[in-house]
């Protein structure tokens, strides 16, 4: 008996120890990620003086972000743009991922393969053309440009992975829905966008803090002030009037907090849409 139970109380002992090795794992990796986050709260609350020292809070660096540029406009031109290209995107990916996965015709394998062949093309070859053509056209600073350029940049990523997505879903669903009477698009509408909230979630997740995070878009093409995103503004802050590090940094934590909520809203989701998705 008590030989019996030796192995036992071993495979436990090494069982927990690898448990435990594997949360000191976690703890140290999550203190690696969060410790950037609390540096710049940290850093926001205090003056330069207080920087400096390393000792003493203050919420003079947010008074002074907010003086130094019109944040509430800026907040709203982020919310904007970023609202209008992510309508675009799931509107455009969810139809032709529902199209490439259960409405095949003669060539939709290479249209599919020439989608993922976008996601290789880097986004710095594509600017330049793309400011040139936006150009010409009389787009440029003004929202409509940024919104255009990132619902382009999103869409191949986003159709990838609503394609993949729709194809788990059961053939003999959608036949039995035919045989019902209803026509695809109703099926599109009631049945397949239902089920793909979990990949929805994901392409809304992962756009937003794309294209909310941006800098490069916004510096091309949204020149004038009134159109500037705030990230937008901290680049020209930085580059310009405000060298105060804990200013900066102040309004690196207000542009961060929206992404944040997002992802923190939406985590469960963007699980589930990438593991049911890409994963299979």
């Amino acid at each position: 008996m008590a030989t019996t139970l030796l192995p036992r109380a071993a495979a436990l002992t090494a069982r927990r120890f690898k448990r435990g090795l594997l949360f000191l794992v976690m703890l140290l990796l999550g203190v690696i990620m969060l410790y950037p986050l609390y540096y710049m709260v940290d850093s926001s609350l205090r003056t330069s003086a207080q920087y400096q020292s390393g000792s003493g809070h203050s919420l003079a660096s947010w008074h002074a972000l907010f003086e130094a540029l019109p944040v509430g406009q800026e907040m709203a031109n982020s919310a904007l743009i970023t609202i209008a290209a992510l309508a675009i995107i799931v509107a455009v990916s969810t139809s032709a991922g529902f199209g490439f996965a259960k409405l095949r015709y003669r060539g939709s394998g290479a249209v599919v393969a020439a989608i993922i062949a976008c996601l290789m093309v880097p986004v710095q070859s594509i600017i330049l053309p793309e400011f040139a053509n936006l150009s010409q056209a009389g787009l440029v600073n003004n929202y409509s440009s940024a919104i255009l350029v990132y619902a382009a940049l999103g869409t191949p990523f986003a159709t990838f992975l609503m394609t993949v997505y729709f194809r788990e879903l059961p053939d003999e669903l959608i036949e039995a829905a035919l045989l019902d009477g209803l026509s695809y698009r109703s099926i599109f509408v009631r049945i397949a966008l239902p089920m793909a909230r979990p990949a929805i979630a994901a392409v809304v997740v992962l756009q937003f803090i794309q294209i909310w995070d941006d800098l490069l878009v916004g510096l091309l093409f949204l020149q004038t002030p009134e159109h500037r995103t705030i990230t937008t503004g901290l680049g020209v802050l930085a580059a310009g009037r405000v060298t105060s590090l804990p200013v900066l940094m102040a309004g690196a934590t207000l542009s961060a907090l929206p992404a944040v909520a997002v992802y923190l809203l939406l985590q469960r989701h963007l699980v589930r849409g990438l593991t049911m998705g890409i994963g299979k």
